[in-house]
């Protein structure tokens, strides 16, 4: 089916053929389920877009509103769906299950519980076998805050700035954007550090990260020297040495920021900084709720393309498909320093959510989607970094597999963000065109590309010709 596209702006893109067909919408008129959201649904839940989106159906990489509009979506439910919306394994499983057992709590034994923890640990490298099962990424942090404390007997935490770990009270001292943070004290006993930004921060250079697309930036360094890595280390030195007391509990950091626009770090920082954090008798958490599950394409996990193995590691989002599911997995050692008190969950684990996590690991498997994810993100990035060259707005092309970002700039040697009126347009215009991506970023600069791994090629082609056909038109307003 192709679509016929509403829209008053001209492509020569086509949107990429799909054959499913979506059921008839039936539920109220958007101008009434508009009112419902202004009057029933809090505030602080905000909508994307000038006129939000309806959507009543999704099918893999696909997403159809109530008029039968269909869209590629590029963001995921925010990186959420990993295998692909309604993915036909996922469902049946979960249909299943929901016809055997949905609840019992972990006071008796169900078989799924025991089944999808032996599968997850079996993909974490020793001596990460241990596995506590939460409901979101905000709670899985939050356990893995309070266990790296009760386990080292020290409260000190360090994470980076630009970080996002999560909206919990006792994560949001971790979380260093200024956009979620509230006017009530939190984060005693969280220290930010300086973020490692080879793009925008004060280094960087040309061969810093891990990514098919480098920075724009120049730089002198030899082979196997790194000025801006050396520098950032440096600070972090700097925060141990100042911010914190002689022993800390923890250092926690995202493989790749995923809020803060897919920004990555020089190649062997964490490794350094992990070091570090050890010697002051701190446990390395890696969070792995954007980066997990394949989605940088040449590792399972993001903490693997750093060559570390950290102490505890968050996992959530993708993890369970857009089923609300999370986990923190660590050592015996760690986990046991939980197990002095009781600390419960009810529904951590439940039976259909491990159920629906087991069919998620054997669809990434099954459909080869690691290897999908690095296939069409490195062709991907490739095909953005040529716009990166076109247009002086698109600022930095970075990332790994299908966790991208874009960040736009007013141009490449100020490396200011492009004013947000600037970016809505293009981003609606995007949508307009039936692409939908993400945003992020401190300045809400960065576009954020972290779609369903089921993506194709041709889809990319589509995408990039929308995303282009949008800068044009921006530039033709601004000329």
């Amino acid at each position: 089916r192709q679509q016929k596209w509403k829209s008053s702006i001209s492509t020569q893109a086509n949107m990429p053929p799909c054959d499913f067909v979506p059921e008839k919408y039936k539920s109220y008129p958007y101008e009434h389920m508009q009112k419902i959201r202004e009057q029933n649904i809090s505030p602080s839940l905000r909508t994307y877009y000038k006129k939000p989106l309806l959507l009543h159906q999704g099918h893999m990489q696909w997403l159809f509103d109530y008029e039968g509009q269909r869209y590629l979506d590029l963001f995921a439910g925010i990186v959420t769906v990993s295998v692909g919306h309604c993915h036909p394994k996922v469902t049946m499983a979960a249909q299943k299950q929901l016809a055997r057992l949905w609840h019992t709590t972990n006071i008796y034994m169900h078989p799924s519980i025991q089944e999808y923890a032996e599968k997850l640990t079996s993909l974490l490298p020793d001596p990460l076998k241990v596995v506590y099962l939460t409901n979101s990424g905000s709670e899985a942090n939050d356990l893995a805050m309070f266990m790296a404390r009760l386990y080292t007997r020290n409260f000190d935490i360090i994470s980076f700035r630009g970080a996002y770990h999560g909206g919990s009270p006792y994560a949001l001292g971790l979380t260093s954007i200024g956009l979620y943070k509230h006017g009530v004290a939190n984060g005693f006993g969280c220290s930010t550090t300086m973020l490692p930004d080879v793009f925008r921060g004060p280094w960087g250079g040309s061969h810093c990260r891990d990514s098919p697309v480098q920075t724009v930036r120049k730089c002198s360094c030899s082979e196997g020297v790194c000025y801006a890595n050396d520098q950032y280390i440096e600070q972090f030195k700097d925060t141990l040495n100042t911010s914190v007391p002689k022993t800390i509990a923890g250092f926690i950091a995202e493989p790749i920021q995923g809020v803060n626009g897919a920004v990555q770090y020089p190649r062997s920082f964490l490794k350094e900084a992990y070091q570090l954090v050890r010697e002051r008798g701190g446990v390395c958490i890696s969070d792995e709720v954007q980066t997990g599950f394949g989605r940088t394409g040449s590792h399972f996990w993001g903490f693997q393309t750093h060559n570390v193995v950290p102490d505890i590691v968050t996992l959530a989002k993708g993890i369970g498909n857009g089923f609300p599911m999370a986990a923190v997995v660590t050592t015996k050692e760690i986990a046991s320093s939980l197990a002095q008190n009781l600390h419960f969950n009810t529904f951590g684990g439940s039976p259909l959510a491990c159920v629906v996590g087991a069919a998620v690991l054997d669809a990434i498997e099954e459909d080869g989607l690691q290897k999908n994810s690095e296939d069409v993100g490195t062709y991907m990035l490739l095909e953005l970094a040529k716009l990166r060259d076109e247009f002086e707005i698109v600022g930095d092309v970075r990332g790994k597999g299908l966790m991208i970002g874009v960040e736009m700039v007013t141009d490449k040697d100020s490396r200011h963000p492009l004013p947000a009126e600037e970016i809505n347009q293009i981003w609606e215009d995007c949508k307009d065109m039936g692409v939908l991506i993400g945003r992020g970023g401190l300045y809400s600069q960065t576009f954020r590309i972290k779609p369903p791994m089921c993506i194709t090629k041709k889809d990319v082609d589509f995408a990039v010709e929308v995303f282009r056909a949008a800068l044009q038109r921006h530039m033709g307003r601004t000329a």
